[in-house]
């Protein structure tokens, strides 16, 4: 089973202007997966704040999501917070995304989402609209139990490695 973690990103959010949308988003997806969701929070852009969360949510979850603050506007500072705290980044994941959202939309580009390993944590940066969140997460949605095998160490290679080796 994992652990999951839902950190939403919002100014808005934050002050209850605005129903967070794409954390409930994220809770039906990952629940599809069996993911039991460990801690949820809304909290506003702010980057010392996003790291204290992430430090927090991680020692709760083996997967943290976060939605909001990947664009390039003057608050979107998602990706600067989750580089001071993961150890290892995970390029491959920001790639597809951004592949997957071009597919649906040129402004894909301008996204500028992470991922990367914590201690044992993986965390995964999301954009902040509900129909981003669902494209984005469709497409690394099946490497993450795996992923997050990886990094605990309960498994140590793919079925297909396997085979190639054999």
């Amino acid at each position: 089973m994992i652990r999951a973690a839902i950190l939403t990103l919002s100014d808005k959010g934050s002050r209850g202007e605005r129903e967070d949308k794409s954390g409930e988003v994220i809770r039906n997806m990952l629940t599809g997966i069996g993911a039991t969701i460990t801690a949820y929070e809304v909290i506003p852009d702010e980057k010392d704040l996003i790291i204290t969360k992430l430090f927090e949510f991680s020692d709760k979850a083996d997967l943290v999501v976060t939605t909001g603050g990947t664009g390039v506007g003057p608050r979107d500072i998602t990706p600067e917070a989750t580089r001071a705290v993961i150890e290892k980044e995970l390029p491959g994941f920001g790639e597809t995304m951004r592949l997957e959202g071009l597919k649906h939309t040129p402004r894909a580009m301008g996204s500028r989402a992470i991922a990367g390993i914590y201690r044992q944590t993986l965390i995964i940066n999301l954009p902040g609209s509900p129909k981003g969140v669902a494209e984005n997460l469709a497409v690394v949605l099946p490497v993450i139990p795996h992923t997050i095998g990886l990094i605990k160490g309960t498994v140590t290679e793919c079925a297909k490695d396997r085979e190639r080796h054999a």
